[in-house]
């Protein structure tokens, strides 16, 4: 799956939830059919207001033949070894062992394939989720729930019927998931006690944190870790604990709740199994460098058969 530069891809048609975060794209089976299929979505389409001309499509499916031969590979520190989640600190999975030794041996795939592999490490990354946090729930508590999901001061396409079938969820709140209630409770207590500072924060340090991402990107051309801290974890049975429900909603995402803040592209790709379920190795590149993370993610495809892979 490839989760785009932030607006490359126009979110015209789609429940927004919180714009800064919100981000469309490809999930498909082979790398080969999402470069093609990010060709057909990507483009400015003068309806949404966060793209610009930098969002105009290329011709991705041309980086599959390249190779991996003249890439250098970051291999980020912080995303792997993440600690246990905590009543606190809900959302940050202690990383298992398998997922972070699989994902360093596809590193190591990529060195064979001829890139340029070292590890570098970015402290930021860590405080990645905790941005992203603030501004999801707080932001989509204003603009996805209270607002409807799409509010004002937007120039964008404003899809009526959608705020009218939205809207009637305060007639089911009821209803609404765990998940969902617990964002607006936390949301509104934000709001009330931050008068919007605490968004404001947090969309500042977003600045920072994709500066830090950007310096990196100085000494190399992707950024790698692990998707997921864990693999797939099963469903909550119907009487488990809420507190359960809520971090089983959060806690896969340390790696990727960072991307969505700064708004680089992101490409997952699976490069394992173990215990009968996918690992997923995540390439990350810059700002509208889409070709970048195709290139590299066809060339380690091609080469190595995952599935066969067991750790």
């Amino acid at each position: 799956g490839m989760k785009p530069t932030w607006g490359l891809v126009p979110y015209t048609g789609a429940m927004p939830i919180e714009l800064t975060l919100d981000h469309l794209g490809p999930m498909t089976r082979t790398v080969a059919d999402n470069a093609l299929m990010l060709e057909v979505l990507a483009g400015f389409d003068g309806l949404d207001p966060r793209q610009s001309a930098a969002a105009t499509t290329r011709s991705y499916t041309e980086a599959l033949s390249r190779g991996a031969s003249s890439l250098r590979i970051g291999v980020v520190k912080e995303g792997f070894g993440h600690r246990k989640p905590s009543p606190d600190n809900i959302g940050t999975a202690e990383s298992e062992e398998d997922i972070d030794r699989c994902v360093l041996e596809a590193a190591h795939i990529f060195e064979a394939l001829g890139a340029q592999v070292e590890e570098i490490s970015i402290p930021a990354h860590r405080f990645g989720p905790t941005i992203w946090t603030v501004i999801a729930t707080e932001g989509a508590t204003r603009q996805m729930m209270l607002d409807n999901g799409h509010g004002f001061n937007w120039k964008g396409l404003y899809l009526t019927s959608l705020i009218d079938a939205h809207a009637a969820w305060r007639l089911r709140a009821n209803e609404l998931p765990d998940t969902v209630k617990y964002t607006m409770l936390l949301g509104q207590y934000m709001i009330n006690s931050g008068r919007g500072r605490y968004y404001a924060k947090a969309q500042n340090l977003a600045r920072k944190l994709r500066e830090d991402y950007d310096r990196a990107f100085r000494e190399c051309d992707i950024l790698m870790m692990p998707t997921t801290p864990i693999k797939a974890s099963p469903l909550p049975e119907p009487d488990a604990p809420r507190q359960l429900y809520l971090q089983r909603a959060w806690e896969n995402m340390g790696n990727t709740f960072p991307f969505d803040v700064t708004g680089h592209p992101a490409l997952q790709i699976p490069c394992g199994m173990s215990d009968g379920l996918p690992i997923g190795l995540m390439l990350v590149g810059k700002h509208f460098d889409e070709m970048t993370l195709y290139q590299a993610a066809n060339a380690f495809e091609q080469s190595d058969d995952w599935m066969s892979r067991r750790v």
